[in-house]
């Protein structure tokens, strides 16, 4: 995996600086320090870079990028992983094709000319993003993976199109200006993000499973934004019936086999992560099952017992042989690294489980590894989180009798105690205009729409002002697709929310490629493999959850390969301790919040309220205020952490300079 960049001019006799471009590599030098490249082609106003990790075809020279095709037709930067790309280039020799490497990313080369773009992605399995110039089209193309797992931002102008792999990758083109929108602040403030959109002016994302078309058309440029893969769940009634729960199991284990096979193919050493939840547990059983080694387990502990899962983990690892790697961290670790990890993450996160996991990338990178399967995804194909379980039973199951309605409220009102005000809402949140589109508000987004009017009371107030009229429940109902929702179960709405929502907002975001490419360390999510995620879509609803047991029919199919503690316990969000709730970790959220938050520093960025910020911080210390609110607070204290700091070392600070000085430093000079 790697970092790209480039840009695509109105006017294609406009000369493209490639210096420029160097100085776009260099800022994202962490996601690729081993050797970057400069690709510009003369008269057509078009540029790329790349900077790159090797994992695939370590030949340096070689494997270069950008790629050119043999008659200079196409220009091409990737950034990612082509699962199964030997088979293809097999079918693609016997065609023809000659391949100038064995980098899997040069696939591309050869399958666009023959099947054109929609047939190449089809035919794509992965986690990518690559940009893509065609100059018998004189079109660019941006294509984001089916899931969103890796990152890919644009900003077009009158002039053209910047674009990268990271939002700073793209303000390092002098011509991109720096600024918050007021919407953008407010959501990161409430922690869910409207689907496609940044908190910075003019920065765009592409979104998942979606390729954005640049067309020159004689002085203007026509822009395309089309879907080419959606997390598409089939219409209630297919779930009508009895379905064969063995069949289920089957599909699942099948499934995960194969994407788990495939993610541990590279020319460099594989790793797992290893917490004490049902999905990485299941990668590691079917990682040391394929492996004749000891598979590498890397885990994080946390000094709070309340939240700490090294336990399990520790069983799990004995159980298969694995050799495992326990970081321990506490509350100086998580706010020592606080400001570091936004730098990396572009964005505010609501709990410092982004921190440990961008110590634990670096762990991972320093002791030899540049690789690690995830169990990220499991919960969205299997309805692993708590909110789920709380929308199937508030409306997907009407035909309860007394009695079960009332064992399912003992059970909901029981479950995830620590996690009320983070990952479920305190009390019941409706947004009409959510309910309108979904037919209800997702559990999932009611703690984070309910911190709303808490998020406006903090900003300045000529922000609060312009927002006055702005409904952020709207704004997210707006960009969910409902021809993907009518129709459907409610479990498979809920789900299909999330996807477009959290899943790529925030964990595959803070809590995925950008904590683990800060280090140059690439994750791979086996459970967001495409092809299982397309067979997971039509597994029944009561075989996701039966009963108290979340993922069910997940932990049939890994039965043989789980620990009974593992297999009989109930879902366990994996966060980190909230700081309101420890006195150590408060402390030394307290001393980050002295730079940060105090008022002339508040005052100097201009973007939060002095008071505001205040009126949160003592309340956050009163012996009164409830637990749920404790939690809710730590989040928004940590978003207004990450708002200043965002604010400090991307908007206020000289980035083109930035980027220049660094490519000077590392002599990546053209």
């Amino acid at each position: 995996m790697c970092g790209i960049a480039g840009v695509f001019y109105l006017d294609k006799q406009r000369p493209v600086d490639p210096q420029i471009l160097a100085n776009m590599a260099a800022i994202q030098y962490h996601r690729g320090p081993d050797g970057f490249g400069v690709e510009v082609m003369d008269g057509r106003g078009a540029g790329f870079s790349h900077a790159r990790l090797s994992i695939i075809d370590l030949n340096e020279n070689r494997a270069r990028q950008p790629f050119r095709n043999a008659d200079d037709t196409l220009l091409l930067a990737h950034n990612g992983e082509f699962y199964d790309y030997q088979r293809i280039r097999t079918d693609l020799t016997s065609r023809g094709a000659r391949f100038a490497t064995k980098s899997d990313s040069e696939i591309i080369l050869h399958l666009y000319p023959r099947f054109g773009l929609e047939e190449t992605l089809r035919r794509l399995r992965g986690e990518f993003a690559f940009a893509l110039y065609d100059v018998r089209e004189d079109a660019l193309h941006l294509v984001r993976d089916r899931f969103g797992i890796k990152p890919l931002y644009y900003h077009a102008s009158d002039d053209g199109v910047v674009f990268g792999s990271e939002v700073k990758v793209v303000m390092a083109h002098p011509e991109v200006s720096r600024s918050f929108n007021n919407e953008g602040v407010l959501h990161q403030l409430m922690q869910v993000m409207v689907p496609g959109t940044t908190a910075y002016d003019g920065i765009h994302q592409v979104k998942p499973g979606h390729v954005v078309t640049f067309r020159r058309q004689g002085s203007s440029c026509v822009v395309e934004d089309r879907p080419y893969w959606d997390f598409e769940f089939p219409e209630a009634g297919y779930h009508a019936g009895d379905k064969s729960e063995e069949q289920s199991i089957e599909t699942v284990r099948e499934g995960l086999t194969e994407a788990v096979r495939l993610r541990l193919e590279a020319d460099v050493p594989v790793g797992c992560y290893l917490s004490g939840g049902v999905d990485s547990c299941s990668i590691i059983g079917l990682s040391a099952a394929m492996r004749q080694d000891p598979v590498k387990a890397f885990t994080i502990g946390f000094t709070d017992t309340d939240y700490d899962e090294t336990p399990i983990a520790r069983e799990m690892a004995r159980a298969t042989g694995a050799d495992q790697d326990i970081l321990r961290l506490d509350g100086s670790h998580l706010y020592g690294h606080f400001e570091k990890t936004i730098w990396h993450t572009e964005r505010t996160i609501y709990n410092t489980l982004a921190v440990a996991k961008y110590l634990m990338s670096r762990h991972v990178r320093d002791v030899g590894y540049k690789v690690v399967v995830t169990g990220e995804g499991s919960d969205e194909l299997f309805a692993g989180y708590p909110s789920f379980r709380q929308d199937l039973f508030m409306h997907g199951l009407d035909d309860l009798n007394e009695s079960e309605r009332k064992k399912w409220e003992a059970m909901l009102g029981e479950s995830n105690a620590l996690f009320k005000g983070a990952m479920l809402a305190a009390e019941e949140h409706n947004d009409l205009y959510l309910t309108d589109r979904v037919g209800f508000t997702p559990a999932c987004l009611q703690p984070w729409l309910s911190c709303e009017e808490t998020a406006r009371t903090v900003l300045n107030a000529d922000r609060r002002e312009n927002l006055a009229g702005y409904k952020p429940g709207q704004a997210i109902a707006e960009r969910l697709d409902r021809n993907m929702l009518d129709g459907r179960h409610p479990l498979d709405r809920a789900q299909y929310v999330w996807s477009k929502t959290m899943l790529e907002g925030q964990i595959l975001t803070w809590g995925g490629d950008r904590v683990d490419m800060a280090n140059s360390m690439e994750a791979r999510p086996a459970f967001l493999d495409h092809h299982l995620a397309e067979s997971a879509t039509r597994i029944p609803p009561l075989h996701r959850i039966k009963g108290r047991r979340e993922k069910y029919v997940l932990k049939e199919a890994m039965k043989g390969l789980l620990p009974k503690t593992l297999y009989e316990r109930e879902k366990f969000a994996f966060m980190a301790p909230p700081a309101t709730v420890n006195k150590d970790k408060w402390s030394a959220m307290m001393e980050l919040a002295a730079d940060f938050l105090s008022e002339k520093a508040v005052l100097e960025a201009g973007v939060l309220d002095p008071s505001g910020v205040q009126r949160l911080i003592t309340e956050a210390q009163e012996d009164t205020t409830p637990r749920a609110r404790l939690v809710q607070l730590d989040a928004m204290i940590n978003h207004m952490l990450g708002v200043q700091i965002l604010h400090r070392n991307m908007i206020a600070a000289d980035i083109p300079a930035l980027a220049a000085k660094r490519a000077q430093d590392l002599g990546w000079v053209v």
